[in-house]
């Protein structure tokens, strides 16, 4: 998992706009969903002129709408989006720059909430990330999207067929459940990755194969990447959690922020589910080191064996090797058996004075 490195800083003016991420070849597309609790009307492919004369309309004014956009690197698009919100540059910037930590911004009358969306990469190995931003402003939800996703496919089939309480609720219960539906991908990717981790503890256990070690780190470097993903996810929710002491902002109902303080307890959940994953590959280490310790010490405890039998043996072949005339064993017709049957007999005994005290 690569690290994510910032550009560095350039001399531009402060309205510069730039899409950081990778995905430019789809083409942007624009939806709009307006309801209540009496009916809902979809818009698909919508125009921002269609968008502007439904958000500017007198008579859905109580209506809640829902205003999503796929695709950020036609900037001119963003940017005039931007406008027709007023929203600040700043939070345009933020918008467009994918690279930049999850937050949550509160104005005066805007909530802007960004969050990364993760899940296994096809690979087996890279995790694929990808920017969310919201916009919360009066009956108005804004959702810019890098790419089309089917991330938000089951909250449009609650709105159409009028399940849950979605069509009773305001725009801060819909961006409840977009922000949940986002959170349920990191269970899918922390439970992916779980299982590649339990393979890798029982490898580790039975395997000298050097390459467990390096899919460990690599392992380590996913999770790790997790970690860095969710902790500012779970400081905004916090922080979102924490507006409801500001008197100035009531574009989240009073009774609705017990549904984000769900949201921030899940971020928690999440930690701790990374750290026991980190645990448990730092485990997976330990086993594989100590697992090459003992298999080293046995085969160093095996050639020590042989090189103590072999020791007496030595000792004996040097001093019959000697060139002295007078020795008297030289010259006796029997001493070579002899020898022979006391080198064997110290074989034995060796052999079974090691294996009695269990040292092989």
């Amino acid at each position: 998992m690569k690290r994510i490195k910032y550009k560095e800083v350039r001399k531009v003016q402060p309205n510069y706009y730039e899409y950081t991420g990778i995905h430019k070849d789809e083409p942007v597309e624009m939806q709009l969903f307006v309801y209540d609790d009496a009916g809902y009307e979809e818009y698909k492919k919508v125009s921002l002129q269609r968008v502007k004369k439904e958000i500017e309309d007198p008579l859905q004014a109580d209506d809640v709408k829902w205003f999503n956009i796929h695709g950020l690197h036609q900037v001119e698009v963003v940017k005039e989006i931007g406008e027709m919100l007023l929203l600040e540059p700043f939070i345009v910037s933020d918008i467009l720059n994918v690279s930049r930590r999850s937050k949550m911004e509160e104005l005066d009358d805007v909530l802007f909430f960004s969050i990364k969306s993760v899940l296994p990469g096809n690979d087996n190995e890279m995790i694929r990330t990808e920017q969310i931003s919201f916009i919360l402003r009066d009956n108005l939800l804004v959702s810019f999207q890098e790419k089309k996703s089917d991330f938000f496919t089951h909250i449009r089939e609650r709105i159409k067929t009028h399940s849950g309480i979605v069509r009773k609720k305001g725009n801060d219960y819909l961006l409840y459940l977009l922000l949940d539906a986002v959170m349920e991908n990191f269970y899918i990717t922390i439970e992916f990755y779980e299982d590649c981790i339990e393979d890798l503890m029982v490898e580790s256990k039975s395997s000298d194969n050097p390459d467990v070690l390096v899919r460990i780190e690599k392992s380590r470097e996913t999770i790790n990447y997790l970690k860095r993903s969710i902790l500012p996810l779970r400081d905004a929710l916090f922080n979102l959690k924490s507006v409801q002491d500001d008197d100035q902002f009531d574009g989240i109902e009073k009774a609705n922020y017990t549904f984000f303080a769900r949201l921030h307890q899940k971020a928690l959940e999440l930690l701790e589910q990374v750290e026991y994953d980190m645990n448990t590959l730092d485990s997976a280490s330990s086993f594989y080191f100590s697992s090459q310790s003992h298999r080293m010490n046995e085969i160093m405890k095996i050639l020590t064996a042989v090189s103590v039998i072999f020791m007496p043996l030595t000792f004996i072949v040097g001093v019959y090797g000697m060139n002295f005339d007078v020795m008297p064993e030289l010259r006796w017709q029997y001493g070579y058996f002899l020898v022979l049957g006391a080198m064997f007999l110290i074989v034995l005994a060796m052999v079974y004075y090691f294996r009695n005290k269990k040292w092989f």
